[in-house]
């Protein structure tokens, strides 16, 4: 049985039909006109049969034959039509449903994205959406069409004769109901092949993204050996699914040849009875084999909406996911440099809803595939400070100690527990998220590049930032001659993940970037990997220009950025070790930052 909701069903197609309403209403009279034409070209064989057999005059059956060419003619050209046009709506309609899927991908939080790999995002965006395809084309067009018909052959059938046309509607209708029962049998095995496919493409992503560290460290044959365990899941699930959809064409070769032969014998009775003429009976041949069409093509769209039922699942799941981080502030941050006050916040992964989601077709092996642990304890834990307009913090701590955790807090990748984060005063759950994304910016350290030009790695695809926003931005970061030493300026094409330029100079993009957004706070995660001269000069002159007459927070790498900080905070397990101004906690001999001047700055990422 289909269990799709009849409102969901609606829904869909009102949201993505209606605005294609024009091309379906044409879709519509296209199948209609073919439906004529396919019932009237078997009455002009029918007439030039009989008319040839009864010694007709030749200009008549030239008549006839020129009619039924033209006719069939018109009957492909209205296939073609309409095939085209039901491509149209089928490419359009989902498009936007793709649009309106990744959209909410992107406003979802990273506790969803830290689950799911870029892989099964993919599946599920254009996977089980190409589910859809039919669906929105031509389902209920075409199956309204094909029912018509259907009519219209049996009616025909009974205009010549009673009977003929009951026991072909019958088998009609008895055809119909066993196919789309045997059909039913695959259905599981598909559903389960699909869900399997989608695992295999997240880790099939994931190999791809780490080829680099897989090569380097020798484990191509623990790859291999997983990939071919993947594929040792996929081929009985696959062999099953296609041996069913096997026995679904025997049973309609089997149909279709009982069907003519129910045709064969009412043939053979009417001509014994010399009740049928040899035209009539070519034309109750003709119908019957134009009958196995109209079947077909209603088993499949009723198949195919079976089919698309798990995507529709999978697919209303995913768009009722709703993000933990919440955009409901409606204020403004004012322009210049922000302050940052973090009063008694204390923050857990699991308390802020990093539960593992888990799609509804997914098993709990599946699940464990994805291998990702979560923290038990708390990243965060009581912690308080301020940092004044204008000031660096300078942001120490052990691999672990909640740095990353702090600097994800305050662009709201996650939401506070316990105690409250507030800019200039404001909580910053009040703050309208496109603003305070715009008003602080997050430098990371590994930056993500785009395979694109170097205007739209820094403008991010905007084309309302001009070139000389770009340019004005890099020129105030001293990076215009860089830019102008690359082979094209900023037509300069970059490779995948920023295939042509080094970890430096990815750096230098992502801060023109935070540039131009002209934020109040930058938070920097230093690049740790070691720079040559010329690019370390540049990405220092850089990382000064960008933090002039703004709020800094320096998540700190090596001695020398220390020196830009005004305060320093250092984090342990979570918790405050050490906060207050730099240059009185380098005078005392007792401060933690004393000992690590004495004792080198590696220590604090030991």
């Amino acid at each position: 049985m289909i269990r799709i909701p009849i409102r969901q069903y609606f829904h869909l197609l009102s949201t993505y039909l209606l605005p294609q309403r024009k091309r379906a209403v044409l879709l519509g009279l296209l199948i209609l006109a073919t439906i004529g034409v396919r019932l009237a070209n078997p009455q002009i064989l029918r007439g030039f049969i009989d008319a040839a057999i009864g010694g007709g005059d030749s200009a008549g059956l030239i008549r006839m034959a020129l009619l039924f060419f033209t006719l069939a003619v018109m009957t492909q050209a209205l296939i073609i039509v309409s095939t085209y046009v039901g491509e149209t709506v089928a490419w359009t309609a989902t498009n936007a449903l793709r649009l309106d899927l990744l959209r909410h991908c992107l406003k979802l939080d990273a506790t969803f994205h830290k689950d799911h790999s870029p892989g099964r995002l993919i599946e599920r965006i254009d996977g089980d959406v190409e589910t859809l395809s039919n669906f929105f084309s031509k389902f209920l067009i075409s199956v309204a069409g094909n029912v018509l018909l259907i009519l219209g052959i049996v009616s025909m059938l009974f205009r010549e004769d009673w009977r003929v046309g009951l026991p072909m509607g019958l088998f009609t209708v008895l055809t119909i109901f066993v196919l789309v029962e045997v059909r039913k049998l695959a259905i599981p095995h598909w559903t389960k092949y699909r869900r399997l496919t989608a695992q295999f493409f997240g880790f099939i992503g994931e190999q791809i993204s780490g080829t680099e560290d897989i090569r380097a460290n020798g484990a191509e044959s623990f790859v291999m050996g997983r990939f071919n365990g993947f594929l040792r899941k996929l081929f009985p699930v696959r062999r099953q699914a296609g041996m069913r959809g096997y026995g679904m064409w025997m049973a309609n070769v089997a149909a279709f040849a009982l069907g003519t032969a129910i045709a064969f014998l009412m043939i053979i009775l009417l001509w014994r009875r010399g009740e049928i003429s040899i035209g009539g009976a070519y034309l109750v041949f003709y119908y019957t084999q134009q009958l196995f069409s109209p079947i077909n093509e209603i088993r499949n769209q009723v198949t195919d909406l079976q089919r698309a039922e798990a995507g529709m699942r999978r697919i209303r799941e995913l768009l009722d996911t709703h993000p933990a981080v919440r955009d409901q502030g409606t204020e403004e941050l004012s322009s210049g440099a922000l302050a940052l006050e973090f009063d008694r916040v204390l923050f857990s992964y699991e308390a802020n809803g990093d539960d593992r989601q888990v799609d509804a077709a997914l098993t709990p092996a599946d699940v464990a595939d994805t291998g990702e642990l979560r923290p038990s304890s708390h990243a965060l834990k009581d912690v308080s400070i301020r940092i004044c307009e204008g000031r660096k913090l300078g942001l120490l701590g052990r691999t672990g100690s909640g740095k990353s955790t702090f600097a994800r807090l305050v662009v709201r990748l996650y939401d506070v527990g316990e105690g409250a984060i507030r800019l200039n005063g404001t909580l910053v759950e009040r703050v309208s998220l496109s603003d305070l994304r715009r008003r602080v910016r997050l430098v990371p350290q590994e930056v993500q590049l785009f395979r694109a030009t170097i205007r739209d790695n820094v403008r991010l695809f905007d084309p309302s930032v001009s070139d000389r926003q770009v340019l004005d931005a890099l020129r105030h970061l001293d990076l215009e001659e860089w830019v102008k030493g690359l082979p094209n300026g900023l037509d300069t094409e970059l490779g995948i993940g920023g295939g042509g330029l080094s970890a430096g100079q990815a750096q230098l993009i992502a801060l023109a970037r935070a540039f131009l957004a002209d934020p109040g706070i930058v938070i920097l995660d230093e690049a740790s990997s070691r720079l040559d001269p010329v690019t370390e000069k540049l990405l220092e002159r850089a990382v000064d220009r960008l933090l002039q007459g703004r709020t800094g927070i320096i998540i700190a790498h090596r001695l020398a950025t220390i020196e830009r900080a005004d305060d320093i905070l250092i984090l342990e397990g979570g918790e405050v070790l050490e906060y207050g101004n730099r240059r009185q906690l380098e005078d005392d001999s007792r401060s933690h930052l004393s000992h690590l001047k004495r004792t080198g700055l590696q220590e604090v990422m030991a």
